[in-house]
């Protein structure tokens, strides 16, 4: 019989009796996403503004980012706005296009996976630590098994992600930092729509005029 997660439901054991066995409560975050990445974002050093969580290539995530204020002096000028659809950005990596394309107008400082198992922070932070700096941000309980040391943290280190952890009082700590000397993918059409979608979301958190 299905058991609610938190309550108690039933063992049945020899000469049919049955006995309460305790379900385990789900693990749970110590404190909100955006407080979270902000306090997590200091841990590493990040310095820029956090921004609020987004979904980007199918996954949850909070960028730091800074904007490049003479490049959004000059897109305004030019009256490019933030341009967020895929198929118009690809074709800026085209070699015809390539020399007219609007310059990237965010700096992205790192992208960072707040979640209840380094699984799902892992899948979604490793599609960006393939052109920058990312980390996961786990609640400590997550990370004391035996699953997180066999399994997590040599892919972690393998792809280079970092990982911070939150205590139950929300106390953040670095347990992996980022390695740098990893091979990173050149500027291409994900990540040049990555920058616009960021850079529209600084525009939002700045309350910049748009061009």
């Amino acid at each position: 019989m299905a058991v609610t997660p938190g309550h108690t439901g039933n063992s049945v054991v020899a000469g049919g009796r049955s006995f309460p066995t305790r379900v385990v409560p789900p693990i749970e975050l110590p404190a909100s996403v955006s407080q979270l990445a902000r306090d997590a974002a200091a841990q590493l050093g990040w310095h820029g503004v956090v921004l609020p969580e987004v979904t980007m290539l199918g996954r949850r995530v909070c960028v730091v980012a800074k904007l490049r204020t003479d490049t959004h002096a000059e897109r305004i000028a030019m009256g490019v706005a933030p341009v967020t659809d895929r198929a118009t950005v690809a074709t800026w990596t085209w070699p015809e296009f390539a020399p007219t394309a609007p310059a990237p107008a965010a700096e992205i400082v790192g992208v960072l996976a707040v979640a209840r198992h380094w699984r799902t922070a892992m899948a979604s932070a490793v599609p960006f630590s393939r052109y920058g700096d990312a980390a996961m941000v786990l609640p400590t309980s997550a990370v004391l098994s035996r699953d997180y040391l066999d399994n997590c943290l040599p892919r972690a280190r393998s792809y280079g992600v970092a990982v911070v952890t939150a205590d139950e009082d929300a106390r953040v700590d670095l347990d992996i930092d980022v390695r740098r000397e990893r091979i990173l993918l050149p500027e291409d059409a994900v990540s040049r729509w990555v920058n616009e979608m960021v850079y529209e979301q600084l525009l939002a958190s700045y309350d910049l005029p748009v061009a």
